[in-house]
């Protein structure tokens, strides 16, 4: 599996390092373009190299991580979906005062969808902070959980297969419409670090 990356934050930056740990490689993006970004690949691992978002989106497994005000350019300006998976890790907020955004009656990722037609699209990586993000996904004998949800199967399959390479625990919460409302920011499930043992 070949990832890319379009935004180069904080979130983008842990799990590139989790990717490139666990041996996958990796086109990090921005709207900077990639010689800012040439020196921050550097420091992520190996197999992670600076690119466009032209050439990030060609990946397996695209993930989406930019403010919440720049989704729909962003994803207007992306050549055709060709069933990529793309994943969403954006909460639709305002900044800098962090409030809800009011979307209606969809929810975040479900918008994302519209936005990327052909793109097979699961929300995860959006529930816990960066810092928590960043560290070993083992807790002990346990592994940090990542919620996932989507409304393709066999893409939350692959995400799921990812997380497992990666050290996580994936859990499932089923379709975008209910699965990411728990997940999405300021749903039930946002915010919390938990880790699944073995029974």
């Amino acid at each position: 599996m070949k990832i890319g990356t379009i935004g180069a934050g904080n979130i983008a930056q842990a799990f590139v390092r989790h990717a490139a740990k666990a041996g996958f490689d990796v086109v990090i993006s921005s709207k900077s373009g990639p010689e800012a970004l040439a020196a921050l690949a550097a420091t992520l691992g190996p197999g992670v190299r600076a690119g466009t978002v032209a050439e990030a989106v060609q990946a397996d497994l695209v993930l989406l991580s930019v403010p919440w005000e720049a989704v729909a350019e962003i994803l207007a300006n992306v050549p055709a979906w060709r069933g990529q998976v793309l994943v969403d890790t954006t909460n639709a907020v305002s900044y800098p005062d962090f409030q809800p955004l009011d979307l209606g009656e969809k929810t975040s990722t479900e918008i994302v969808a519209e936005l990327a037609p052909g793109a097979r699209v699961v929300k995860g990586f959006n529930a816990m902070g960066a810092a928590i993000l960043a560290l070993d996904p083992s807790e002990g004998a346990g592994k940090r959980v990542i919620f996932i949800s989507g409304d393709d199967a066999s893409a939350k399959a692959e995400v799921l297969q990812l997380l497992e390479a990666m050290g996580f625990a994936g859990i499932d919460l089923g379709r975008l419409a209910t699965g990411g409302r728990f997940q999405q920011f300021p749903g039930v499930l946002a915010g919390n670090n938990l880790a699944k043992f073995p029974v």
